[in-house]
């Protein structure tokens, strides 16, 4: 049976470009800086972030990871959103291997922390306290329905973060996604933050890696940051050859996806013992819950029709459009779901 997944954006496969690009890359050792493929990407991403350099690593979780240890001392501790991608899928892995605490703000429904929440929440040096070296926001917000973050928000948060001696860090796993909703370029979204970390592996369809983007001295430290906890690599040119696709290639296409999930809403509210608000749907990342019955029975019986979905926690089910999925399997879907409810 072939299955219409739509439990993640990661589930794609890379184009017949990509494969060509992979097939022809140019490669030399990362490990002495010297691949021209991987060259060419981080310099490509730089360009495209506003940023003074980037650096390549295996995946998004390892590039937060990064990221974050490169910016804190051990004793030290960071703000995230209690919803966030790094407080709750990436392993408490700031504590486990950096010694850094993971202080938790609310997020809003609209992927956002309360500006004024934050600020409370950071902590100078002092005896007894852990000093805030640093805040984390998600952009676009996996948990918040694909939330995006306005650059006006980004500024604010950043700017008050900044006063108060905090550096700020931006989870943008999909941030191309933000852009795309949006209609901003990527530099005006991230200008404010310190690093980000975006992934080649999700909407646009590489089949792994993500990269992380600063200036040029906290780049150099995070390459050792990376390189200690095995994240570096050799011949990874392979890999970088089809991000560069990716990024020439695959951006303007991601408003597909999100029509397709603005379909998708649309549809499931339509359906009696669906519980969604379409207008909550902000990307390719579509949330809904069942009014009535087992959340694992219906996707067990959903599985059965041939439709694949998530579930992440609670009485809610995930969806997530993406280059692999049309228009109608999108309509499938909906006809599957009428079915199982």
């Amino acid at each position: 049976m072939s299955f219409i997944d739509l439990r993640s954006d990661t589930v794609t496969h890379p184009t017949k470009p990509m494969i060509e690009a992979i097939n022809n890359a140019e490669l030399g050792d990362d490990g002495w800086a010297d691949d021209p493929t991987v060259n060419k990407l981080q310099d490509m991403a730089a360009d495209i972030t506003g940023k003074q350099a980037a650096l390549f690593v295996p995946s998004g979780t390892m590039g937060n990871l990064v990221s974050v240890i490169t910016h804190c001392q051990r004793g030290q501790e960071i703000i995230v959103g209690d919803q966030s991608h790094l407080y709750l899928y990436e392993y408490a892995g700031a504590s486990a291997f950096g010694g850094i605490s993971l202080r938790q703000v609310a997020n809003q429904n609209d992927g956002t922390l309360e500006i004024s929440e934050v600020e409370a929440a950071i902590r100078p040096m002092a005896e007894r306290f852990p000093t805030t070296s640093l805040v984390s926001i998600e952009n676009t917000h996996n948990r918040c329905n694909g939330a995006v973050l306005n650059p006006i928000y980004t500024q604010k948060i950043s700017d008050m973060s900044h006063s108060k001696g905090a550096k700020v860090h931006l989870d943008g796993a999909r941030i191309f996604n933000a852009s795309v909703a949006l209609g901003v370029d990527v530099k005006d979204l991230v200008a404010p933050v310190d690093s980000l970390t975006f992934c080649f592996s999700k909407g646009l369809s590489c089949p792994a890696g993500s990269i992380i983007c600063g200036d040029s001295e906290f780049i150099n430290r995070a390459r050792h940051t990376r390189n200690a906890l095995g994240g570096g690599m050799r011949q990874v040119g392979i890999l970088a050859a089809a991000a560069i696709v990716a990024l020439n290639d695959m951006v303007d296409r991601l408003a597909e996806d999100h029509a397709n999930a603005s379909r998708l809403a649309y549809g499931l509210a339509n359906i009696r013992g669906i519980s969604i608000d379409p207008e909550d749907i902000y990307t390719n990342i579509v949330y809904f819950g069942i009014e009535n019955g087992s959340v694992p029975e219906f996707l067990k019986n959903l599985r059965d029709k041939g439709v694949l979905a998530q579930h992440p926690y609670g009485s809610r089910v995930r969806m997530v459009t993406h280059y692999g999925i049309s228009q109608g399997d999108i309509d499938h879907t909906l006809d599957m779901v009428k079915s199982c409810i």
